[in-house]
């Protein structure tokens, strides 16, 4: 069952509470939550449309229901929801989000080239290495930069949420076991561990929301799976949030552990207030 909104909410405040310094970040989550849901009443389909033919081969064949990289979709109803969510930066963060409508309004920032080449690794990082030569290397800079990668991923969140919504059931049946997601084939950031069910690891996707069932000795992003080079680590005091680490290919995924009877958390909130175990992993090489 989905999170409601007003438990996310509420979340999202005992967070602010607990980590006062992911405040502002935490504040413009709420009005991306709010606007999501409001994007989604107003919604009668998604601009996505699915192969229902096609969803066993493609399940068996390891591709995701979507191709955004490889197909042309009319992009503009997202796009205009992309500007909304620069609003909630002008609103909450008036000096940030000044910043972010100068740079988008730049000639060199392409949203919807953005967008694609965020769903083509071998293309992220080349349109990475040129957004980046647009920035000043200043922390406030970068800063703005992470919060236009957070708009553009959540500009096509709510469309891509509709579709694993309609075909999630169907995916599972499938038994997918890739590392990336079945609905949009965006990697992972962030999964969780229900104790009580035979400890099964699952995966979340922010750009879809799915969440898909993965071996828990498994790296996801290398398909790594020797016991002895895979690890976790964890904060004394937040044994709840873990990292699993693997020192093959040195990336990383969050994890919540969870006992069985725990009601379902936003995991976009968790990812949120977690944000220190991203810098812990960076500084011990993990990307």
């Amino acid at each position: 069952m989905a999170v409601t909104l007003r438990k996310s909410l509420k979340t999202i405040e005992d967070y602010k509470s607990t980590n006062p310094h992911y405040t502002d970040l935490l504040d413009i989550l709420a009005d991306i939550l709010i606007l999501r849901e409001e994007y989604r009443k107003n919604m009668k389909d998604s601009i996505f449309r699915v192969e229902e033919n096609l969803i066993a081969q493609k399940m068996e064949g390891g591709l995701p229901l979507i191709d955004i990289a490889g197909k042309q979709y009319d992009l503009s109803r997202p796009k205009q929801y992309f500007n909304s969510l620069i609003s909630i930066a002008e609103k909450r963060m008036p000096e940030v989000g000044q910043s972010i409508v100068s740079f988008i309004k730049k000639e060199e920032f392409d949203w919807e080239k953005m967008i694609r080449a965020s769903f083509d690794r071998r293309e992220e990082e080349v349109q990475n290495d040129a957004q980046t030569e647009v920035l000043s290397p200043s922390n406030e800079d970068q800063e703005n930069f992470d919060l236009i990668d957070l708009f553009t991923e959540e500009s096509l969140r709510p469309e891509l949420e509709n579709v694993a919504e309609k075909y999630g059931a169907l995916v599972e049946k499938a038994g997918w076991s890739e590392g990336y997601c079945p609905i949009c084939g965006k990697e992972p950031k962030i999964g969780e561990i229900r104790e009580g069910e035979d400890g099964k690891r699952y995966l979340f996707c922010h750009q879809c929301g799915f969440k898909w069932h993965f071996l828990r000795i498994k790296c996801p992003f290398c398909g790594n799976d020797e016991q002895h080079s895979l690890a976790y680590f964890a904060v004394e005091g937040e044994e709840r949030h873990r990292v699993d680490v693997c020192n093959k290919c040195r990336r990383y995924i969050k994890i919540v552990e969870l006992p069985k009877s725990s009601e379902e958390l936003n995991l976009d909130v968790e990812d949120i207030a977690t944000l220190h175990l991203d810098m812990i992993a960076y500084d011990e090489g993990y990307n």
